[in-house]
């Protein structure tokens, strides 16, 4: 049985591949229940839908720990804290919004979209061609539904202004994007800080990912002369030393 899990999830046949395309399509699904759901309150039907969610990633959490050759380096990965965290949310026993908190830690399954990019990369020109601007949407939405999270869970309840997830992610996108209607703040010391923490990190995001959109295109080649890295799509000397370049291209 071991050996099938360490084929399924390390090797190369068609019926690995597909497996680990089925891993991926869940962590899709996953981050889409966390968004989704977050915006209403959790009934009991949601309530069985995280336990099985929770099941399944404890599932796969602990296969992944039996077929690791190396168990101390397993857990000083990052992905592994986020997995134990997020199982812990997903399997707690939710009653009411005392335990709104959690939700936030649901959120850090959107961190799982890194791994599913970095597959599709290796799997499809695509994703190679337009890293750039993935990995920038990527981080953007992250830190954006992250600090929804965060600013509902911690608003929510003394703060009138935020009455669900809705307002919150309204409040995260206006400061965000420097707008500022004003018709929602944050309360305490620790809301303005919140807020400062969108703004700075948040225009940084999106002002990267507005530089990958519109920026010239680059394709990556590494020059053999001086190592530059980065060159226009039709280049056949390197900008940077002269020397002739010799890049790959789809033409005749």
């Amino acid at each position: 049985m071991l050996d099938l899990f360490r084929e399924l999830y390390n090797g190369h046949s068609r019926r690995a591949h597909r497996f680990r395309y089925g891993l991926l399509a869940f962590d899709l699904i996953t981050v889409t229940f966390v968004i989704v759901t977050s915006f209403f309150v959790h009934t009991r039907a949601v309530e069985l839908a995280d336990a099985l969610f929770g099941a399944v990633i404890l599932g796969d959490f602990a296969i992944r720990l039996v077929i690791e050759p190396n168990k101390a380096r397993y857990f000083l990965r990052l992905a592994t804290w986020v997995d134990i965290v997020v199982i812990l949310s997903f399997l707690a026993p939710i009653a009411g919004e005392g335990f709104g908190f959690l939700r936030v830690l649901r959120t850090l399954r959107l961190l799982h979209t890194y791994q599913i990019l970095m597959r599709l990369k290796q799997d499809f020109r695509y994703f190679r061609d337009h890293a750039d601007v993935i990995l920038a949407t990527i981080n953007l939405g992250v830190f954006l539904f992250v600090m929804t999270g965060l600013i509902y869970a911690t608003q929510h309840g003394h703060n009138s202004q935020i009455g669900n997830y809705a307002d919150a992610l309204y409040f995260t996108v206006t400061t965000l994007t420097t707008t500022g209607f004003g018709d929602i703040t944050l309360e305490g010391t620790g809301g303005r800080l919140l807020a400062v923490a969108v703004m700075i990190v948040g225009i940084t995001l999106f002002l990267r990912l507005a530089t990958a959109l519109f920026r010239p295109a680059k394709v990556k080649y590494t020059c053999k002369t001086c190592g530059l890295k980065l060159h226009d799509p039709d280049a056949v000397h390197c900008k940077h030393c002269g020397a002739v370049v010799k890049i790959e291209t789809e033409g005749m």
